[in-house]
């Protein structure tokens, strides 16, 4: 079949994207120990912009670390010390003629160490976080304006903000990890009012520097976030400003739940999330979730769920599905396959690099070697 709206351009924040297909950040662990950029992490998205994807989202960079960082092997954007390595990157994904855009993320309370900041003590896998005072909230904004500053000083050409997966930002805005009592809590216009913040402060100082949204539409959990109040922030983020919005459900604590992981098994199982965004907002918004097949990708678009569609797994497991998708060669793409139960998250859970198991076994090798083992 052919894919028109797949392979048509669109403007987003000002910045023409080739194509509809985005690869979404995805934590693979293959940073350098101290943060930086390694050479792993340059071939792994070289490869990805080399496959015909329009703009890769490079995976969650920490804004201040240790405090705020998620993982051991998480690459940093809260030191100038990472500012050639991340121009390198930058410079890798462009050469391709590729669209470079970096995801910048505050862990919350799924940080490292024994005491990580969050909106409200609410108890985290047996860890209770300490809740954030004022000085906190303005430290951890100035945090994320730096990190973007850096992304645009080292050459990339957008910066998105880590609104999902239970991270900080979506934090405040969930009303089952935000209890607080102040400006900061209650009312759905004081849980958003953080995020929206750090959003206008960003602005405020990168100029014409498009930020985007990497965002939590339902938290799939009885007491969490839901759409009915989602939908309302997601159009106060339109409203100020964001260059896209890029959709997503479920957190670390409904993610193992039997029915969400069932769902999760199914083509463009989100894409649903993002329609409902998509009719609140006048900017982009991405769909995400297994979209594993050009028939997929073309009817979420035609059928005008999302304007872009985000691929993570998908573009891991094989960069060039674009440029396989466009040729008619769809027969030789290398799935991510469900039947090996998550083999590479449970590789990055115990802080090793990930690969996948559909790869060729000469890549598999390289890539762990590349690690030292």
């Amino acid at each position: 079949m052919t894919y028109s709206h797949i392979f048509s351009s669109i403007d987003v924040g000002g910045v023409t994207l080739k194509n509809r297909v985005i690869m979404a950040p995805i934590y693979l662990g293959y940073a350098a120990p101290d943060g930086g950029v390694s050479p792993l992490m340059l071939e792994h998205y070289r490869s990805v912009a080399k496959g015909g994807a329009a703009m890769v989202v490079v995976e969650n960079t920490s804004i201040d670390h240790p405090a705020g960082s998620g993982a051991s092997r998480m690459l940093r954007s809260d030191t100038e010390a990472n500012h050639a390595g991340l121009s390198e990157l930058a410079s890798a994904i462009k050469n391709e003629g590729c669209v470079a855009c970096v995801q910048i993320n505050h862990g919350g309370r799924f940080s490292l160490g024994d005491s990580p900041l969050a909106p409200s003590a609410v108890d985290t896998f047996g860890k209770i976080p300490r809740a954030m005072t004022m000085d906190d909230i303005r430290h951890v904004c100035g945090k994320f304006v730096e990190a973007a500053l850096r992304v645009k000083k080292a050459g990339f050409d957008m910066v998105e903000l880590h609104g999902g997966t239970g991270y900080l930002l979506s934090e405040f805005v969930s009303p089952r990890t935000n209890k607080r009592s102040d400006n900061y809590g209650g009312a759905l216009e004081n849980r958003m009012r953080f995020p929206l913040e750090v959003l206008q402060a960003i602005k405020d100082a990168v100029g014409d520097f498009p930020a985007g949204y990497r965002f939590l539409a339902d938290e799939w959990l009885p007491d969490g976030l839901n759409l009915e109040e989602s939908t309302q922030f997601a159009r106060a983020l339109s409203d100020a400003g964001v260059a896209y919005i890029s959709v997503t459900g479920g957190t670390y604590e409904s993610f193992t739940l039997p029915e969400i992981f069932e769902r999760s098994r199914h083509e463009g199982y989100m894409a649903d999330l993002a329609e409902a965004v998509r009719k609140n907002v006048a900017v982009p918004v991405v769909a995400a979730g297994r979209i594993s097949s050009g028939k997929t990708a073309e009817e979420i678009l035609a059928a005008g769920k999302a304007d872009l569609l985000g691929l993570a797994r998908v573009l891991w497991a094989d960069p060039e599905w674009p440029n396989k998708i466009r040729e008619g060669r769809e027969d030789e793409i290398i799935h991510c396959a469900p039947s090996c139960n998550d083999a590479c998250m449970r590789q990055v859970l115990k802080a090793k690099p990930a690969v996948c198991m559909q790869w060729p076994q000469e890549k598999i090798d390289r890539y762990k070697a590349s690690f030292g083992e």
